[in-house]
Order: structure tokens, then C-alpha cells, then sequence
């Protein structure tokens, strides 16, 4: 029988946690990585005393108890603990996790409960769990605040209420939830999804035999690319669980030999709306789907499958609500080619392993891996690329690119030699070199170059720096050439598996163009140096010294507290509309960002999939949510210009009725809307895409901006597209970019803004800042409206985020900040994630909270001889307490931007 005792020695049945209420000091109890104290009853006025948690520097840092001993298999245990938080400016969670420590495997975490606090108030957090066996060892933990904030715990308790252990309550998930997944009991628990489906042992004489078991079914008589085979397990999945999904499939008929199969979920909630979730993992691709009366673009993991062998198909996925039906099937070939299915596995998805950093052994930032960048010893460590023929000639520029040059500082000059690239045959023909032994892992490396053209070019060339990592192109920037000039190329690459082989080389212009390359440099860089240099420009474009004046009696002397509640930069995120079923999902939402964007609920094909069908309801429960937690919200987006991005029925108009139809969209929209959305992005990716254009003509995008402006004048409207701060692509270049937006006031479109979506790997902030000055001469708001990240290894990740947020804050022209979503199996990118499936922060998540408090001020001293108080702090909200011998004032403002100082009278 297990229980504990409280402070007065009396048995509480059922608690199994020891000293639960620190009566006996810290006994049983361990601080993690941090310090810990108990504040004794009499001190606190109160009947118990409580553990003070301290010297916090990770969000995980908190306090333990091994209860290995006092836990059994198969029951069912209910957490209730009494906790609060000290020195947070906003609201925090607080986490009870289980750590599960297994001999020669790795530890699993399992989180058991979470409760929102606010300073130096208690709250109680509940949670249960049960554990199928037990591991070597058992320990509880209460940890979740931000870094630096203190931990308050009062009381905690376990209770069992099965010790039998008669019961088990599942979600160990380590049971299959598909019934008869290898077709041993026939087609029981299967059926058709619009077609027919069929039980085999071998098909085409003999030549098809299951990979495993005796059996496979076909999905056959297939009409539409969703028919397949499926079954229901409303029965057994669980919300807010991250599921692995594992299939043996093959193809079959209709002179077929390749097609992408995708497993999918149908999701139907209570109140019979329906939901569409790719089963996704690795590759991951935009679709958008039409068909039966679906919309989604959504995540798909294509798997190319074959009519030759059986494959693999893997995936993950997770359900925020509460469904009234889910539905598991596989969909995706052609019309009339069946899909055979060997196998099928959901299983409780196992939690990945946290991402060690990275180890660099032998960094040297700044110094260029290019053997013989400078020709001084004619083409030594060169070769050409095909059969083309290199020489080295005088007349490249002396200086470094300028983007070289920001990150390398002074420099020697250049020699003024060059590779003169002739008889090119092929556009990839060009200089190259192996650079194998040169590169070190997950190390970021720039990019930079001069680069020309020869004379008989007709027409804008692309010249591309790329990289054959084991036979796979890699971009290292690129840039088009319309003149005969050099030009600078400038771009980025990061290596994070280990390579047998490594060439760098040039390519671009059409056969027969000769290509000049002048001083190609590759070096790695120094990101806390850079960071450095930001935190200064930081501190001189988001910070406001502040006067405060305090009038009355015996000021001097008085102690003053001040404390920001708000930072008003905008931080925001994309959400969609199965995310806020997830209280989890929406409790680190509003904790932590002040802006939305709806991933699609707001998109026209979202909105009106088939033609005059409207559907708001998802941006309405979005927007609802937004306005009730004073958080504002981008309009994304009224149109896209992209072809692929276009529902059929849009595609199937005549110029004139598709004329009519984008009227109607604007006024439905902004009319529904209008005051609602402080921006709306009007036709997105105008440099990638150009259907509206296509077919009504190139005053049309002009026209879009000035009828959204005259029904709803309130909102900033914006142009937004990708590869604008990269140097990836030429067609998205800044000058391209700064043209189209030029070209659109020309026609008195009120542009109101610029987006740039950010979706980039491997930044380095010399590159993203030149394209920031460069878009910054028109004038308008810089947003990055749709910032994301993708490293398998969550501390580059977390780097590389780093360098974009500081990058934007240390920005004058840039106003504001959206990541592309934050949560596992929501986002548009793999391993783009700052929380994981099932709610546990990683390290990029921890990178952006620490980034976040290190951008709020706190001040404290006395006021002066001259009766004031000064200070420099960030813009934002703040609220400052005087103490005085017998009085106690507290007063909130606002510290805006300024050049000069803010004074600010208060009376005590």
C-alpha cells in the first residue's frame, strides 16, 4: 500500500509521491541542472512552505523525484500539483513530465499534464497517465517556464485509482489500431473508398506474391485518384497523439508502370465538418486537392510506387479535436491502376531522440576552402566541366562583393583574375573543383563570386554556383544577366550528412555564351560575430532611453521596479483551423506571438472550392479566436497568381465571367472582413505566377490593389513572394522585386507593403541584410510573412533561426515577423518545427522564448537627486512601481519609437 504523510505526520491514502508539500525540506526532491530552496511556512504566512526552483537556464530545468518503487504496471495515476511562477512579465506553462529511463536504450518523456500561470499566483496542474511496464527508472519532474523565471511548487500528489491494476488506459499506443492488418481474417474491417476491393494470394500469373504473409488486397475499378482501400479506427485513435503510420504497397494495370501513393486520413467532427490530413514524412510536397467536394492543400507525402516490387511507405500524423469518425486510406494513381496493399501499421508514433549539437572540429571562419581562387597559379586545382576549355585572363574587379565583404571585413585586394570559360556546349558546362575534404558538417558556408557573360549572349543568362553533393545538385546562389558587366553572385550551402564526394562548379548561360568567373570564394561563417554587430544596431533601431519624472514629497531616494509586459514588435505565426482544437497548440500560441496568418482557411480556394459555394466558417472561428486574445491578424491572401494554385472552376471562366468572378471575390471578402485583417497580401507570388495576368490583361494586378483599398481602406495591402533575401533565384531577386512594385505604383496601385516569405536554409546575414538595404529604398514596411527553417539537427535549426530574427530586429525597414507555423506535422517544411508533436519544446523552440525575453527591458534602481529614474528599453508596454517610505505607485505606459528621450511625469 503506498501513500505519503502530510506535515503533520497523518497517512493521505493513495499519494504515493514522499514529502509531497516540502515539510521535510527538499528530502526526495532534486533540482535539475538548477538550484532549489524551500521558503518555510512562517515566512510565507501560510499553513506549508513551498520549493523555490532558481537559476533556471533552460525551459526543462525544474524539480524531480525518482518513483520508480512507488509505480505498477497497468494503473491508472492522476497528477495534482499546487504551482505558480516568480519574475515572468506574461503569462507561462508549467509541465509535469515523466522521464522513463531504459539500460542500453534511450530515455523516453512522457508529458502528463500543463497549466498556464501568472506571476506569483497559484494554479493547479492535473494530469494522468499509466505505463504499460516499468522501466529502470520512473521519475516525475515539474519544469516549463521560460529561462531565468522561477519555478514555485507548493504540493504535489499521486493518487492510484486501480491499484489492481485491472485497467489500462491505452495510450501507450503501442498496439496496432488497425484490425486485421495483414488480411489474415479475409477483407474483415476493410472496404472500398468509391471502388471495389478484392483479397488475392498472387496476381498476373503468379508473378505478384505477397512481400510478408499469405494475402494482399487490391483496390480495384478505381474511377478517381482518391478510391482506395480504407478503414475506420474511430474506435481506437486518440487526440493530440502523434501516430507512425507504416504500408507495403504496390501498383497495378493500366499500362501504369510508376504513381505516387499517399496515405490519408478522413476526419469528421461532431459537427460534421470534414478534414483532409496528409499522412506525411521526409519529402513533402503542396497539393492541392479537388474532389469530393474537398479542398486541401495540405501536406502530402507522395511515395512513388511501381508495378515491379512491393514498397515502403511511411508517415506520421495527428488529430487536434475531438473526431466522430476517422478514416485511414490510400489514394493517389491514376484512374483504373489498382493499389495492392500487403500491409498496414498505426502505431503510437516513438518520440525522436533531442538533436546533440553539432560537434565542429575544425572551424575556420572566414577563410576561403577554394584551392587557387586568385589564378596565381594559373588553372592549378581546376578542371573543366565537360568539353569546354578554361583560360585565365586579367580584367575581373579587384574588390570583394560587396556581400563578401560585409561578412569577411578588410580585405587585400583581388587580383583582377579570371576564368575565361569558351566553347560551351551544354548550359552546365563550366569551371569546377572538388572541395570534398574541405567541407565540415553542418557548418554554414557563403557563396560569393564575380561573374559575366560573353558578347554573344542574346537575351538575360543564368549563371548558377552549385554544388554535386554525391551526385546531388545543391544551389549556391544565383543571378541573372541581362548586360556585359560583372556581376556580383552571392548565396549559401550547408552539408549535414557525411558526403564521399563534393565538386563545386559554374554553370548557367545557353550553350555557346562564354562565362567569366572572377575570385569564387567559399568560407565559413561566423554567426556570433555577426550577432555581435546586430545587438548593437539592435539596441540604437528597437530601444528608447526613457525619463521618468517623479513629483511629490521625499522622492529621492524612493526604490523603482519597472518591468515590460510587452514587447510591440510583431512576432507572429501561421495557424490553421485544426490547430485550435488543440488547447495545448493555442495555450503556447497566445503565450508567445501577437500576430496571426491563416495557413489557408483565408485562401479563394479554400473559401469557394466549387463556384458559388462560399465557406468562412473555418476564418471565422480563426478570426474569432485572434480578436478575443488582441491578436491581429494578416489577410493571406485574396489571390494567387500561381497556375497550379487555381481551382478548376476558376480556370474553366472566360475572360469576361473571370473577370466578374474576381470582382465578386474582392467584394465578398473585404466586405465580410473589412477592418478585420490589418494586411491583406493581394496576389501572391506576382514574380512566380502570372494566371490573373495571363488571361485579363497587366493592369489587372494594379486594378486587384486599388478595389481591395476602396473596400477597405484600413488594411495594408501587400505584394509577397519567395527567394527574395537568398540569392537562390534570379527570378525573385530584390531589384526584380523592387521593379514589380515600382511598376505597380506606377499604375496607382496603393502597395502598402512588402512581404518576404523567408522560407530559407542555410541564411547567412550578409546576404539577407543586402537584400533588406536594397529593398528598403521604396520606402515601405518590410514584413517576413511566412519564416521557416529546415535542419535535421534542432540546434542548427535553432541557429539558423537566430539569424534571421536578429537579422529582421536589427532592420529599420522591417516591421514585423511571421513564422510559417511552429508545431510538429504542421508545418510546410520537415524538420521546420520549434514544438514537437505531443508538445514538447525543442531547441529551436527554446532558441526563439530566450530570443523573445531577451527583447523585453527590466530596470530597477532609485530615483535621483534630480528626482527622476532613466533607462533605455525596447519599444513596448511597460509598468513601473515606486516604493516609497509610505507609499506605493504603479503606472503602465508605452515606450514608442523615438529619437529623442521619453519623459514621463509621475506623481507619488
Amino acid at each position: 500500500m503506498t501513500g505519503s504523510t502530510d506535515d503533520k505526520g497523518n497517512y493521505l491514502a493513495g499519494n504515493i509521491i514522499l514529502n509531497h508539500n516540502f515539510s521535510q525540506g527538499l528530502h526526495l526532491w532534486h533540482p535539475n541542472s538548477c538550484d532549489a530552496s524551500v521558503v518555510s511556512a512562517e515566512s510565507t504566512k501560510l499553513n506549508s512552505g513551498y520549493a523555490r526552483v532558481t537559476n533556471r537556464k533552460e525551459c526543462w530545468q525544474g524539480l524531480e523525484q525518482d518513483i520508480t518503487s512507488l509505480v505498477s504496471p497497468g494503473s491508472n495515476y492522476t497528477i495534482s500539483a499546487t504551482v505558480g511562477v516568480l519574475g515572468s512579465h506574461e503569462s507561462t506553462n508549467i509541465k509535469a513530465t515523466l522521464r522513463l529511463v531504459h539500460k542500453g536504450s534511450d530515455t523516453d518523456y512522457l508529458a502528463i499534464g500543463r497549466i498556464s500561470v501568472s506571476d506569483e499566483k497559484w494554479e493547479t496542474l492535473q494530469g494522468t497517465f499509466v505505463l504499460k511496464a516499468i522501466p529502470d527508472h520512473v521519475v516525475l519532474y515539474l519544469e516549463g517556464p521560460n529561462p531565468s523565471i522561477d519555478l514555485l511548487v507548493k504540493n504535489v500528489t499521486i493518487s492510484c485509482s486501480n491499484p489492481t491494476n485491472v485497467s489500462r488506459c491505452g495510450d501507450d499506443g503501442d498496439d496496432n489500431l488497425i484490425v486485421n492488418p495483414t488480411f489474415e481474417d479475409g477483407l474483415n474491417n476493410w472496404s472500398g473508398r468509391g471502388c471495389k476491393i478484392v483479397l488475392h494470394d498472387s496476381m498476373a500469373n503468379g508473378n505478384i506474391k505477397p512481400q510478408s504473409g499469405k494475402l494482399f488486397a487490391a483496390a480495384t475499378e478505381r474511377t478517381q485518384f482518391w478510391n482506395g482501400i480504407q478503414q475506420d479506427i474511430t474506435p481506437r485513435v486518440k487526440r493530440k497523439m502523434a501516430y507512425e503510420v507504416t504500408a507495403v504497397v504496390r501498383i497495378y494495370g493500366n499500362k501504369v508502370t510508376s504513381a505516387d501513393v499517399r496515405a490519408t486520413l478522413w476526419v469528421q467532427t461532431p459537427d460534421k465538418r470534414e478534414q483532409y490530413i496528409g499522412i506525411s514524412k521526409e519529402t513533402k510536397l503542396r497539393a492541392l486537392v479537388i474532389a469530393e467536394n474537398r479542398v486541401d492543400q495540405i501536406l502530402l507525402q507522395f511515395y512513388t510506387a511501381t508495378d515491379k516490387d512491393w514498397a515502403q511507405i511511411q508517415g506520421k500524423f495527428l488529430i487536434n479535436g475531438t473526431p466522430s469518425n476517422v478514416v485511414i486510406y490510400l489514394e493517389g494513381p491514376p484512374p483504373g491502376t489498382d493499389i495492392l496493399l500487403n500491409s498496414l501499421v498505426v502505431k503510437h508514433a516513438p518520440k525522436t531522440p533531442p538533436s546533440p549539437p553539432p560537434s565542429i572540429q575544425n572551424a575556420s571562419f572566414g577563410v576561403n576552402i577554394v584551392q587557387n581562387s586568385e589564378l596565381s597559379d594559373g588553372t592549378n586545382g581546376w578542371f573543366p566541366l565537360g568539353n569546354c576549355t578554361l583560360n585565365v585572363v586579367n580584367g575581373s574587379p579587384h574588390i570583394l562583393p560587396p556581400m563578401a565583404a560585409d561578412s569577411l571585413g578588410p580585405h587585400e585586394p583581388l587580383s583582377g583574375r579570371y576564368i575565361l570559360v569558351t566553347k560551351r556546349t551544354q548550359n552546365w558546362m563550366g569551371p569546377a573543383q572538388m572541395i570534398t575534404d574541405k567541407v565540415e558538417l553542418f557548418l554554414t558556408y557563403q557563396v560569393s563570386a564575380w561573374v559575366k557573360v560573353g558578347y554573344t549572349a542574346s537575351g538575360p543568362q543564368n549563371v548558377n554556383i552549385a554544388l554535386s553533393v554525391d551526385g546531388q545538385w545543391v544551389n549556391g546562389g544565383q543571378v541573372e544577366i541581362s548586360d556585359y558587366r560583372w556581376h556580383e553572385i552571392g548565396g549559401s550551402f550547408r552539408i549535414e550528412k557525411q558526403p564521399s564526394k563534393v565538386m563545386v562548379y559554374v554553370q548557367g548561360p545557353v550553350s555557346g555564351v562564354d562565362l567569366m568567373l572572377g575570385s569564387l570564394q567559399i568560407f565559413a561563417v561566423d554567426r556570433q560575430a555577426r550577432f555581435k554587430h546586430l545587438r548593437r544596431q539592435t539596441d540604437k533601431i528597437r530601444k528608447r532611453d526613457v525619463v521618468l519624472k517623479v513629483t511629490g514629497d521625499s522622492t529621492f531616494g524612493s526604490f523603482v521596479k519597472v518591468r515590460q509586459i510587452q514587447n510591440s514588435f510583431p512576432f507572429g505565426t501561421c495557424i490553421n483551423r485544426t490547430n485550435i482544437d488543440n488547447e495545448d497548440f493555442v495555450a503556447f500560441f497566445l503565450e508567445n506571438f501577437n500576430w496571426a496568418v491563416f495557413g489557408n482557411e483565408l485562401k479563394w480556394y479554400w473559401t469557394e472550392a466549387q463556384k458559388g459555394n462560399l465557406n468562412y466558417k473555418d476564418a471565422d472561428e480563426m478570426l474569432d479566436l485572434c480578436q478575443k486574445n488582441n491578436i491581429q491578424a494578416r489577410g493571406h491572401c485574396i489571390f494567387w497568381e500561381v497556375e497550379n494554385t487555381v481551382q478548376p472552376w476558376i480556370k474553366s471562366l472566360s475572360k469576361s465571367d473571370l473577370m466578374t468572378a474576381v470582382q465578386n471575390r474582392l467584394t465578398s471578402l473585404l466586405t465580410r472582413y473589412k477592418g478585420k485583417f490589418r494586411h491583406y497580401d493581394v496576389n501572391n507570388e506576382m514574380l512566380h505566377g502570372s494566371f490573373y495576368q495571363d488571361r485579363l490583361g497587366k493592369d489587372i494586378r494594379a486594378n486587384m490593389f486599388k478595389i481591395a483599398n476602396k473596400l477597405d481602406p484600413s488594411a495594408l495591402l501587400f505584394v509577397n513572394d519567395y527567394h527574395i533575401e537568398d540569392g537562390d533565384d534570379p527570378r525573385s531577386s530584390p531589384e526584380k522585386y523592387i521593379e514589380q512594385v515600382l511598376n505597380l505604383q506606377v499604375q496607382g496601385a496603393p502597395v502598402g507593403g512588402v512581404g518576404i516569405q523567408g522560407h530559407i536554409d542555410s541564411p547567412v546575414g550578409s546576404i539577407v541584410c543586402s537584400a533588406l538595404e536594397k529593398l528598403g529604398i521604396l520606402g515601405l514596411p518590410l514584413w517576413f510573412t511566412e519564416l521557416d527553417f529546415s535542419s535535421i539537427n534542432e540546434h542548427v535549426r535553432a541557429d539558423d533561426l537566430e539569424v534571421m530574427l536578429r537579422e529582421a530586429y536589427a532592420h529599420p525597414a522591417v516591421e514585423g515577423i511571421m513564422l510559417w507555423g511552429f508545431w510538429e506535422l504542421f508545418m510546410s517544411r520537415e524538420n521546420s518545427h520549434l514544438v514537437n508533436a505531443e508538445g514538447e519544446i525543442n531547441e529551436a523552440g527554446r532558441r526563439y522564448l530566450k530570443l523573445k525575453h531577451e527583447w523585453l527591458t527590466r530596470a530597477h534602481g532609485h530615483i535621483d537627486e534630480q528626482d527622476q529614474f532613466c533607462f533605455r528599453g525596447f519599444h513596448g508596454t511597460y509598468e513601473v512601481e515606486i516604493l516609497s517610505f509610505d507609499k506605493r505607485v504603479t503606472k503602465t505606459f508605452v515606450v514608442d519609437k523615438g529619437d529623442s528621450p521619453l519623459v514621463l511625469n509621475v506623481e507619488l
